[in-house]
């Protein structure tokens, strides 16, 4: 079967930066399981390039910000007062918040405090860099009705949370 528009594929990943440092893994031990067809399992980059593929075959795909998880945004950078904070705030928490505009929600991690503030950081840690996706399909099969009205795989390598 071939990877198209509401099937489940099955897959091995090495996601790494363009230097080669590993970020993440799933390995045929721990595959992934995304069902295909834009529902925003996968970087949409990589799915156009399993699109057509079997069982068997494999893809490298370099990812541009844009591709990923965008450019580096300083207006995500915050300053607040540590009296917003618990006590045992320390750097590498991370908070929900909402961003200035007020549109958007956001998982702020803490970079940095000093005499009675915080920096809080919007960005993903990975916002601004290029990477590089390297996978192997393992199976691709017709999804089920369910995960095609749920948007999502269900089973083994999937999850089901409702």
């Amino acid at each position: 079967m071939q990877v198209a528009k509401d099937t489940v594929v099955t897959l091995t990943y090495r996601l790494t930066s363009l230097q080669g440092e590993m970020i993440e893994e799933a390995t045929p031990d721990h595959p992934a399981a995304y069902l295909h067809g834009g529902y925003d399992g996968i970087f949409p980059k990589v799915e156009t390039a399993l699109e057509g593929l079997v069982a068997g075959a494999e893809a490298d795909v370099v990812l541009e910000p844009d591709d990923a998880f965008g450019d580096y945004d300083a207006e995500l950078v915050r300053m607040e007062d540590a009296s917003l904070f618990p006590p045992e705030v320390a750097v590498g928490m991370q908070f929900e918040g909402v961003s200035e505009d007020g549109q958007h929600h956001l998982l702020y991690t803490v970079t940095d405090i000093a005499e009675g503030k915080v920096v809080v950081d919007g960005n993903h840690p990975l916002a601004g860099q290029s990477l590089r996706v390297q996978c192997r399909i393992l199976e691709v099969r017709g999804a089920s009705q369910e995960e095609i009205e749920h948007g999502h795989v269900h089973g083994p390598h999937g999850h089901h949370h409702h």
